[in-house]
Formats: structure tokens, C-alpha cells, sequence
């Protein structure tokens, strides 16, 4: 999965984000949300700059980003409140230079990356568990995973610590997970 999304031309995966960044701001759980979690893409990931950029410009959320903290290995909440504010942090990733650690607690919807997701929610990482750690963490929350329709899969093995999305945006369709059956 890793190889297909690489794979993939710059211009294409620009194209699919923008339709999938149209389906997410039109989202009901998107709209009615005062703060909101982006992780910051890399790596051919579904493109989120402009998301986070378009959500910065309306100010009428809040807006933060994930930082990792390697030696505790987990990931920490910043707020964002300058695209200029970021800087490469650990894997190469952007983050805010300029760190305003929160609670996450606070957080009403995060979008998650993912390598694959499976049509319950469930999802591959970069097999580390930063984003389970974290959305364990948290109470009170949507989560929504980004993704190609090509990295959807019928099911995909989970494990009791894995924390699945409830929603899924492609660029062909939303996919609400919350029915885990």
C-alpha cells in the first residue's frame, strides 16, 4: 500500500485531495466543530496544507496539529496559528515551531492518516501506535480518516490496543464506520 500511494503522481494525489477536502468541509461532523486536530501530510498521504491552510483563513475553528515526542513515543497536541509557524520536526514532518502543547481533551474531530483502512474503521499506520496512544487519550471526539479509495480494503486485522475512525473520506464517497458490525 505504502508503494501504491507512492506511486502515485503529485498531480493526482492534489486532484483526489481537493475532492476529498470538498467532501470533508461539507460534513456535518466538519462544520459543527469549534476545535479541530489535522495531521500535517508528507509522503503522498492525502494532502491536508490546504485543508489546514482554508481552516487557519476561516478562523472560526481553532486549529492543531500533532507533535511527536520520540522518546515518550507518543504524539502531543499544538495548537496552530500560523501556516508560517511550522518547521520539520521528527520524521522529517512538519510541526509547529513555536509549540503550544494542550490537552487533548479539547479536541473535537481529528483527522487521521492511515496506509489502509478497512470499511469498519480500522486502520494501518506506520506501525509505531502514535495516533491509538493518542486517540485513547481522548474523550468526546470524531475521528475521520483520510485516504484514497484505493487504500480501502474489505477488513483488515486488528488488535485489542488498535483505535478505529468512525468516518472515512475518499474522493468517491464518505464512509461512516460508527456501525461496527
Amino acid at each position: 500500500m505504502i508503494e501504491l500511494r507512492k506511486n502515485m503522481a503529485k498531480e493526482e494525489v492534489l486532484e483526489k485531495s481537493k475532492v476529498i477536502k470538498e467532501r470533508l468541509f461539507t460534513l456535518e461532523e466538519h462544520r459543527d466543530v469549534k476545535n479541530i486536530m489535522f495531521y500535517i501530510s508528507y509522503d503522498n498521504e492525502v494532502f491536508t496544507h490546504d485543508m489546514i491552510k482554508d481552516a487557519l483563513l476561516q478562523g472560526k475553528k481553532s486549529v492543531f496539529v500533532p507533535v511527536t515526542d520520540v522518546s515518550r513515543r507518543k504524539i502531543l497536541v499544538s495548537r496552530l496559528n500560523s501556516w508560517d509557524n511550522l518547521i520539520k520536526g521528527a520524521y522529517g514532518i512538519l510541526e509547529p515551531e513555536i509549540k503550544e502543547i494542550v490537552p487533548p481533551d479539547i479536541i473535537d474531530l481529528v483527522i487521521v492518516p492511515g496506509i489502509a483502512f478497512d470499511l469498519r474503521g480500522h486502520r494501518i499506520g506506520h506501525g509505531i501506535g502514535y495516533y491509538d496512544e493518542l486517540l485513547k487519550r481522548m474523550n468526546n471526539y470524531t475521528s475521520i480518516g483520510l485516504a484514497f479509495e484505493k487504500q480501502i480494503l474489505e477488513k483488515i486485522p486488528n488488535k485489542e490496543y488498535d483505535v478505529a475512525v468512525d468516518i472515512i473520506v475518499t474522493e468517491k464517497r464518505v464512509i461512516d464506520c460508527r456501525n461496527r458490525s
